[in-house]
């Protein structure tokens, strides 16, 4: 564990400082929303998560969104609904696999299943549970190219988000 403040590896101790004031910033974090989707970000967001929601005492949701590749509502008009099953059956899958992950490790966390444009859904349940703080994970090492070719949620969540955004950085 490192003491830098802001890098990935400090303890979440080593990130908010033990002054009065910090402590009453940290207790605003009550709430914490995990947007997951099982990759290797998304598997470094849940440690980070789960760290920070340990030390604040927060509840902590995951949030899984199936989402359909728009290339199927060009070309159909519409989604199949096979393929929409096959998308959240596999999308449960992740999320069952992130709730398993965190009560392995003794954290206990609501996981939540959407289905959508995932910065849509994030967004939406973020307020709805009135959550103080969403967790994305980022690979820094994407290409500019693919990022925006594909589209980035942690860099267009931060346009929509109705609360602080912690983005755990992944290196790949």
């Amino acid at each position: 564990w490192g003491t830098n403040p802001y890098s990935i590896r400090a303890r979440p101790e080593a990130i908010i400082p033990r002054t009065k004031d910090a402590r009453r910033t940290a207790r605003k974090y009550r709430k914490i929303l995990l947007a997951y989707n099982g990759s290797a970000e998304g598997k470094r967001a849940l440690v980070e998560c789960a760290e920070l929601a340990n030390f604040l005492g927060a509840e902590t949701h995951l949030l899984a969104v199936a989402s359909m590749p728009p290339s199927l509502f060009l070309t159909e008009g519409f989604v199949p609904e096979e393929l929409l099953e096959e998308e959240k059956k596999r999308t449960q899958a992740v999320l069952d696999e992130g709730i398993a992950n965190l009560k392995q490790q003794g954290f206990k966390a609501t996981g939540h299943l959407a289905v959508g444009e995932p910065v849509e859904e994030i967004c939406r349940l973020a307020k709805e549970l009135s959550v103080d703080l969403i967790v994305v994970g980022h690979n820094q090492n994407t290409s500019f190219a693919a990022r925006w070719w594909k589209g980035s949620v942690g860099a267009s969540i931060l346009d929509y988000a109705p609360c602080s955004l912690l983005v755990a950085l992944s290196r790949s």
